[in-house]
């Protein structure tokens, strides 16, 4: 066996370490959703949890563990999955701890889109509409300023940077237009929530992640972990570069875009799941399937936490605190490193 072969091999095969963090991650979304469905206002033990679930529970257990509380646990996994799938996507083409769709702009994208459409007093479904598309067009902009020699490195993250600091600005433009009203709502969304969700967000959400996951995983992901051995040695094997790029992004950048038409723009899933998977499976390549476990642990686990707060929060500001605070060890160790 070549050096090549085998550099191949232990990028491609199964990890044992992997499997370990990607079950354990499973075990702790697991433990907080059955924790989180037994509390509340109407407290239910874990137990009667677990048998509601299985239809065995009272009239009054089964309206609220199924009917009240289900619904929201089940977008927030989703949620989770969702982001972690893109972010651990987008950090693999560039390269990048930092490559999350929170620095590159396409969560940029959904939320001006979707604050354009609340601010005209659109409906749930044309708000979710708008920021689907409006990430795709992120991504297509993102695509053509900066993919002329490749989506990687620092030239990328530059450009959706720049992107995300120019939607940004629209975005604070549009609410200036607001009335009082409009801009709460507004405001809501661009926290990131799961107040109120229901099956009419988890459903669309787990009928894209029912298509694209198995692209992602079957399709682009040994592809991935191959085209993080250089562009030169990929086309060498057979790997198809460009359209591979090109079809992680946009389908990256679809469910991150998804994600934020359930929730809204949730911040630093997308970042934190995919670096804490790499980090605890050692393994190269996207780490598609410990990150997704990860982020639906981390999004299940924010979410307890929120509502659990002296006051009860947004999603999203649990995530954008631990989140930020994440960041800043990540930029220190990258700077330590030498690598920015």
């Amino acid at each position: 066996m070549t050096t090549l072969e085998a550099t191949i091999r232990s990028r491609v095969g199964i990890r044992p370490r992997s499997v370990a963090v990607g079950i354990g991650a499973l075990i702790g979304t697991a433990a907080i959703s059955v924790l989180t469905l037994g509390t509340g206002e109407f407290p239910i033990p874990a137990a009667d949890v677990v048998r509601t679930l299985f239809g065995q529970g009272t009239a009054a257990q089964d309206f609220i563990v199924n009917e009240l509380r289900l619904p929201r646990l089940i977008t927030a996994i989703l949620v989770g999955v969702a982001l972690a799938a893109g972010g651990a996507v987008f950090q693999s083409l560039v390269r990048n701890p930092l490559g999350s769709p929170d620095v590159l702009g396409i969560t940029n994208g959904a939320s001006t889109a979707a604050l354009a459409v609340v601010i005209l007093g659109g409906t749930s479904t044309q708000l979710s509409l708008a920021a689907v598309a409006g990430g795709l067009a992120a991504a297509l902009l993102i695509q053509l300023i900066g993919g002329r020699h490749g989506l990687h490195g620092y030239r990328f993250i530059l450009v959706g940077i720049g992107m995300a600091a120019i939607l940004t600005g629209i975005s604070g433009y549009l609410l200036t237009r607001g009335v009082q009203m409009e801009n709460a709502r507004a405001l809501l969304w661009l926290t990131g929530s799961l107040d109120g969700r229901d099956w009419q967000q988890a459903g669309p959400l787990l009928g894209v992640l029912a298509v694209t996951l198995p692209v992602l995983l079957l399709a682009c992901g040994p592809g991935l972990r191959i085209l993080e051995m250089g562009d030169d040695s990929a086309a060498a094997l057979g790997v198809p570069v460009s359209a591979l790029r090109t079809g992680a992004l946009f389908t990256a950048a679809l469910l991150v875009s998804c994600a934020a038409a359930a929730a809204g723009p949730v911040a630093f899933v997308a970042l934190i799941a995919p670096h804490l998977a790499k980090r605890l499976t050692r393994a190269p390549g996207p780490n598609l399937v410990p990150s997704l476990a990860m982020g639906s642990l981390l999004l299940v686990g924010a979410d307890w936490l929120a509502q659990h707060s002296p006051k009860t929060l947004p999603v999203g500001v649990v995530t954008g605190i631990v989140g930020g605070g994440y960041l800043v060890w990540l930029l220190t160790t990258e700077r330590k490193a030498g690598r920015i």
